[in-house]
């Protein structure tokens, strides 16, 4: 076999949480590229459905479902229609977040509405998904972290800028993922089917120039990611061209947690 035959996903059905987001579109967007028959679901159907016609447009097989990850029977009712339309999934993305906490003094309730998406979320997505890929023995689970559950926060970056990065939900949620996928990946393997984190870094969006060079500097490469950078490892990690590889991290990030 050519091993670039090994990355295609031609035949493949592929779902992913969120997917209006700038980390999102790019997933996506190369997932299709790459072959697969891609869903993505979210909460705000209206704003994910304009992403997914942009994609149509540009000739790839991408829909977009309505989806609460914190409703279990939403999930299932999912699982069931993709199941009917495709005859199941074998790539899922846990990519939707939410980021319900503004700073270190903000509610708890805030806490407890982001735990539900972004903990009780992902494993019941894992879960649901994950015992129909070992049934059918086999599938590859990518878990989207972030550099900021691998390494601490950094206020120095935000200071002289009307940034702020206390968003302590968010490191504590992204922290746990790359915990879980590990988790995950030893009570899936058994049945063929992987699990993996992609954490990648920050994203250039027009961020106050002060921020963005402090956070360059902070990188081996000199830059922020662009709207590219993660397409590469996605087809990777969701392709046979991986199949030896499970329950690991993969920082994409311009060696910002090497430095």
């Amino acid at each position: 076999m050519n091993v670039i035959d090994t990355f295609r996903l031609n035949g493949k059905t592929a779902l992913m949480t969120g997917g209006a987001g700038l980390y999102g579109q790019q997933i996506a967007r190369a997932l299709a590229m790459a072959g697969a028959k891609t869903f993505m679901a979210s909460r705000n159907l209206e704003k994910l459905d304009k992403q997914a016609q942009i994609f149509r447009d540009e000739g790839l097989d991408v829909t977009a479902y309505q989806l609460d990850q914190s409703d279990e029977k939403q999930i299932l009712k999912l699982r069931d229609r993709l199941n009917e339309e495709t005859g199941g999934v074998d790539i899922l993305i846990n990519n939707a977040v939410i980021r319900c906490m503004s700073s270190w003094e903000d509610d708890a309730d805030n806490l407890r509405k982001s735990l539900d998406v972004n903990i009780t979320g992902v494993f019941l997505m894992t879960r649901v998904f994950g015992d129909q890929m070992a049934a059918r023995g086999g599938g590859s689970i990518i878990n989207i972290g972030s550099i900021y559950g691998m390494v601490s926060q950094d206020y120095s970056l935000y200071e002289g800028t009307d940034m702020h990065g206390d968003i302590p939900d968010y490191w504590m949620h992204k922290g746990s993922m790359v915990q879980f996928t590990r988790f995950a990946a030893a009570k899936l393997g058994p049945h063929g089917v992987r699990v993996n984190t992609v954490s990648p870094g920050g994203l250039f969006n027009n961020q106050n120039p002060i921020f963005v060079k402090r956070y360059n500097a902070r990188t081996f490469l000199g830059r922020m990611a662009n709207q590219t950078d993660l397409m590469g490892t996605i087809v990777f990690l969701a392709s046979d061209a991986s199949a030896y590889v499970t329950g690991v991290n993969i920082p994409v990030d311009a060696g910002f947690t090497a430095k």
